[in-house]
């Protein structure tokens, strides 16, 4: 972790226990990948007896005991996010949004109606807090279990906050001052990255239909 983040996490920790905390107590969705701790790794090189530091965050290792055959980071957005299959490792391979939706044409991803609607309170809810804290620039990791025909997912790298360069940046790639003809810039903030990662997500997974689906559509309660 950078100096920066460091001081971002330590603003950012009270809030983010009692979000966790509050979240297990009223049993409320969350898909926060939890963090297990922040520690200070110091060393010394006997040799020229110089000493060296480095601060890490240790997260919850979301696949662990699975069988992942397919891991996804989506941002919602399909702006240069397109990972290079060739020569790549399956295991090894983080595949982005771009390929998620070439993949859906054929084979999407499917879920049940209750899934999705938890999913989905969890994400807006998570999303929620993190915008309210100038969090973004997070993801959604995917992973698909074989052994379980699982879905596991995990919201990641969310301590990066929105800073005055970022602010920058957006307004200047939003006013085409520097070109760019006024696009939406890949920068953008909190709200407008929470409002574009909910309504991708929401396309993203589809809900399998079953004999309940469709039941009750035109009738009036």
């Amino acid at each position: 972790m950078s100096r920066f983040e460091i001081q971002s996490f330590l603003e950012f920790a009270p809030a983010y226990f009692s979000y966790i905390h509050k979240s297990n107590k009223e049993k409320k969705p969350t898909v926060l990948v939890k963090i297990l701790g922040v520690y200070r790794i110091g060393y010394r090189n006997f040799q020229n007896n110089t000493a060296s530091k480095q601060d890490l965050l240790v997260m919850e290792n979301l696949f662990y005991s699975r069988k992942v055959s397919q891991i996804f980071d989506l941002k919602g957005s399909i702006r240069n996010r397109l990972a290079t299959t060739t020569g790549k490792i399956e295991g090894d391979l983080v595949l982005l949004d771009e390929n998620l939706l070439k993949m859906t044409c054929d084979n999407p991803l499917y879920i049940q109606q209750y899934s999705k609607t938890v999913l989905t309170m969890a994400i807006n809810s998570d999303t929620q807090f993190l915008s309210s804290h100038l969090v973004m620039d997070y993801s959604l990791l995917v992973g698909t279990d074989d052994n379980t025909k699982e879905l596991v997912v995990g919201i990641i790298d969310y301590i990066r906050t929105f800073t005055w360069d970022k602010k920058l940046e957006m307004v200047v790639k939003s006013s085409g001052i520097l070109g760019g003809q006024g696009k939406l810039p890949t920068v953008v903030s909190p709200e407008l990255y929470r409002t574009r990662f909910c309504e991708a997500m929401e396309r993203y997974f589809h809900c399998v239909p079953d004999r309940w689906y469709g039941l009750g559509r035109g009738v009036d309660c």
